[in-house]
């Protein structure tokens, strides 16, 4: 297998997209416009005419590039309309150009030295009655309680009104950008591959939102966000059991992202999601390269 290591300006993106389409693996987060979004200079290690390839987020700091995991970004890796084995992972990770790195791979690309990550999945090829049958009393308990509140599901939020409530709701240091989560947005909106939805009380003040991404079969549960009202009144509980209620029945995967904290990962399997864990490889990164991605 003759790989190649491609600069950004040399990537046939209408090779690469139909690689990804076609891939049994297939993720957003390695499609060209997801990529341009979160690593504008991303290169690539390309196997032949396309028929494997890796998508590699280049970052440089004090002069020196390096690989990290973008922001938004849960799984890249290896992807191919044929199978990867171990082997081919292997091969492609010899030829990573930088000496320093910190990838998540993706769930078909198992790697006896990387860390495995849980990722929560809820597979929708079943009635909606059966589904249910599966969720805790817990999350049962908490869609009757957010009925009760008589709250109102809206698709296709306008996203600036999504941001300003983002923005108000979180408070954490390491939250993207505004400007790149903007565009991140209106890419994906433009290409159809992003729907926002909000949960607004019965008062008609919004008090949840989720950017729910789409690509193939897989539906992504990206960005949620509640503010106290939408907690008390467990909004994103009906939000979600009214997405699976929607594409139940259907070949469809609900790719909930995964959490390794219990009480997050606790909310997913209260779905009956099942962890379908990726992996995380890293590789000498001095602590000057360490820093807000």
């Amino acid at each position: 297998m003759l790989i190649k290591h491609l600069q950004h300006e040399q990537i046939d993106y209408q090779k690469w997209d139909q690689c990804i389409m076609n891939s049994k693996n297939r993720f957003v987060y390695a499609e060209t416009w997801f990529l341009d979004s979160v690593s504008p200079l991303w290169e690539a290690l390309v196997a032949n005419d396309y028929e494997y390839i890796m998508p590699l987020p280049v970052k440089t700091k004090y002069g020196i590039p390096y690989l990290v995991q973008p922001i938004l970004t849960q799984q890249l890796g290896v992807f191919s309309p044929f199978t990867i084995d171990e082997q081919i992972v292997a091969e492609f990770i010899k030829k990573i150009p930088y000496p320093s790195y910190e990838l998540n791979l993706n769930e078909n690309n198992y790697f006896r030295t990387a860390s495995a990550f849980p990722n929560y999945i809820l597979e929708l090829n079943q009635s909606y009655e059966e589904i249910r049958a599966k969720f805790s009393k817990n999350t049962r308990r908490n869609i009757e309680k957010a009925k009760k509140h008589k709250l109102k599901i809206i698709e296709n939020l306008e996203q600036e009104i999504f941001l300003d409530f983002y923005y108000l709701q979180e408070k954490n240091f390491t939250l993207p950008d505004r400007t790149l989560l903007e565009a991140f947005l209106k890419r994906g909106i433009t290409k159809e591959k992003i729907k926002i939805l909000g949960v607004f009380s019965q008062k008609n003040e919004l008090i949840a939102v989720l950017c729910l991404l789409h690509s193939g079969n897989r539906y992504t549960y990206l960005i949620p966000v509640s503010n106290t009202e939408g907690k008390k009144s467990s909004a994103m509980f009906l939000l979600i059991d009214e997405m699976i209620r929607k594409n139940a029945n259907q070949k469809i995967i609900f790719d909930f992202e995964g959490s390794r904290i219990e009480g997050i990962a606790r909310f997913y399997k209260g779905f009956g999601a099942k962890n379908r864990p990726y992996y995380v490889l890293k590789k000498f990164r001095p602590s000057f390269l360490v820093g807000k991605i």
